[in-house]
Order: structure tokens, then sequence, then C-alpha cells
């Protein structure tokens, strides 16, 4: 492949992150993009936006011709495309989440490994300078021990047709959290409602227990919120880290507040005192590429050199267990285990992906 003039990248889907994928992949040295879109007049927009680009119908007019292909089409779609580009041994993206059945993670996963040719998952913000400095911070012991994790990320959203609201957005912050503490959870309590459609919860409140870091972290995920939030809080003993993705280049800011119980008192009593600390709010500015360049850029690097990826199809099918583990919650309304399967990722979960995007 070194030899070829161009790396030539198929994109299956041109919807909201299928131009963004193409945007950026456009911008790549060295790669020729195709657009893989059934909608003609999805088709006619990439044409528009993107005019040196090829554009065709189906993933079986191009697939001979491709050396990586990035699967950006509704999760009920994925596993179907991913089987079809990994049993002709084309390297493979997939947006997240992997796909919508664990089953079906299994079959790519497997099919990935008996090709021999990568799978890979876009869990973007492994690839975010943010995220990375935020696991480094909690690493040094500036926060002292974790406490406890909150998310949220809320919008009045785009209603997906074929997962609710879990599967859509707690992808991002299941493998930000997975990243940040170096495990997976080991169970998952799970709130779920319908406001406006009968067929998939719109709002959901997750918790994640993790048994090694012994932290849990609360996750709010919303298509029906007033305002856009993107925004994780690692609280510790001694300080707490906020980080926001609608930040810019100030995403991550160390706060020096916290409780403390005074000397002698032990906290058992009803009337406990504590102590309020309230200190500097310092700004952590970390410059850098946007994310998803950083990701599909190492995409491309894995096809030319024939590497594996940082955040590998096991990892994906990871985070599968943990949203299927939350569907099993939400039904039974106790708390429910996630298989401890072992995958590529085990308990390396996210170091790999530190060391490529810095």
């Amino acid at each position: 492949m070194a030899d070829c003039p161009s790396t030539r990248i198929g994109v299956a889907g041109y919807g909201y992150w299928g131009s963004k994928h193409v945007r950026v992949l456009t911008s790549l040295s060295g790669v020729e993009v195709t657009v893989i879109e059934p909608d003609e007049e999805r088709r006619r927009r990439a044409r528009a936006d993107h005019p040196g680009v090829g554009v065709v119908r189906d993933l079986d007019d191009m697939l001979d011709g491709l050396d990586g292909v990035v699967v950006v089409t509704p999760p009920a779609t994925h596993a179907r495309l991913a089987l079809k580009a990994l049993a002709a041994k084309v390297p493979t993206l997939v947006e997240k989440p992997l796909v919508l059945l664990e089953e079906d993670g299994v079959a790519v996963v497997e099919a990935a490994r008996a090709a021999g040719v990568q799978l890979m998952v876009g869990h973007v913000f492994a690839y975010d300078a943010a995220v990375r400095k935020l696991r480094d911070v909690i690493a040094s012991g500036e926060l002292g021990r974790v406490l406890h994790i909150d998310c949220a990320r809320l919008s009045l959203g785009r209603y997906r047709q074929d997962c609710d609201v879990v599967w859509d957005l707690a992808p991002h912050d299941i493998s930000i959290v997975a990243h940040l503490l170096g495990e997976l959870p080991a169970t998952v309590s799970a709130w779920t409602h319908r406001a406006v459609r009968a067929a998939h919860a719109d709002v959901a409140h997750l918790r994640l227990d993790f048994a090694e870091a012994g932290v849990p972290a609360f996750v709010h995920v919303s298509w029906l919120a007033p305002e856009k939030v993107r925004r994780i809080t690692v609280v510790g003993e001694k300080k707490t880290a906020v980080y926001d993705d609608l930040a810019g280049d100030e995403r991550l800011t160390i706060h020096d507040v916290g409780v403390e119980l005074p000397d002698g008192d032990g906290g058992t009593d009803a009337g406990c005192r504590v102590v309020h600390r309230s200190g500097d709010i310092v700004s952590r500015p970390v410059p850098g590429a946007e994310p998803l360049m950083v990701q599909d850029a190492h995409f491309v690097d894995c096809v030319r050199a024939g590497t594996s990826p940082a955040t590998p199809g096991e990892q994906g099918l990871a985070v599968v267990r943990v949203l299927a583990a939350a569907d099993r919650a939400a039904s039974t309304g106790t708390p429910a285990a996630v298989p401890r399967r072992r995958t590529a990722a085990g308990t390396e979960w996210g170091r790999r992906s530190v060391e490529v995007a810095s």
C-alpha cells in the first residue's frame, strides 16, 4: 500500500456525522474519498459540498477499490455493512455504537480477527487532548481520591429511529469514564423515560459502578434539554475537575473546592459538621487538533501501516455490553452486571489511545 498514490477511503453514510468524516478525510494528505449513500438527495448534497469526491449508491459498487471503510450509517445497519467490508478484507472504522446487539458485536469482532484486518470503533473522545489531560490529572493525585464522576450529555436532540437516547449518547460517556479509570463498570443501574414517543426513551439516568476504582459514575442523557450540555465532573477529596466539551481551548478547569470533616469529628452523628473549602479555579488550556481529525488520521495511518487501532472493535463490543446491561437494569429496576468477558481492551482500556493521540 505504501506504493499507492493515495489511500482510498469510503465513507458509508452522508448524514450529520458522515459529512463531518468526509470533511476531515478530504483534508488529509494522500487520501481519496468516496461517499457511499443510498439516498439520492444526500448524494446530491455530497457532490455539491465536495465536488472532487466520488459518490456511489451502494458499498458493493466500490468495495473492491477501497483501502478502508468508515461506517457512519444508522446503528441498525452497522453490523451488516461492517461484516460486508471485513469479508472483503477491508479495514473498517465503525461509528459508535458499534452495533445494537451483543451477538452482532461478537460476529463483527470475530470477522475482523478471522480476516486479519483492522476493526476500529469511533470512540472519538479517546483522541481528545482534554480527556487525556484529565486522565493525567486523576493519575497524578492532584484531585485526591476520586469520590464520584458526574456526566451530562444533553440537548434538544435529533430523535433516532432505531435506538433510544442511551444507545445514542451514553456510549461517549461510558467510553470516556472507562478511559479515565482504566476499566469497565462492573454493574449498571438505569432509569429511562419516554416523554415524546412510545418507541424509545428520550431521557435517562445511569449509574455505573467501577469495582477496581471503587468509584460510581452518574450519566444523564437527554434529547429534551433546552440547552446543549457536554460536561464531565470528577469530584475528588482535594479538588474537582470539570471537563466542558463546549468551552474551546479551556475545556478543562480545576476547582480547589470541597468539604472536610473537622478534626475529631468521625462523621457518625446525624448532626456532624463539615467545613466547606472554596479556593481558586484554574483553567488548563488544551489547544490541539479536532478530536475527529486525530481519530480519522489515526485510522488512515493504521490502514497504511497495517497496525492495530488505539480503539479496537473489542472496545466497541465492551461498551455494547455495558449498554445491554443498562437495558436490563431499566427493564427490571435492579442493577445489572456487565459480563466480564475478556477482550483485547482488557485492563489496558484506553492506554494506547493516550500514546497515539499525544
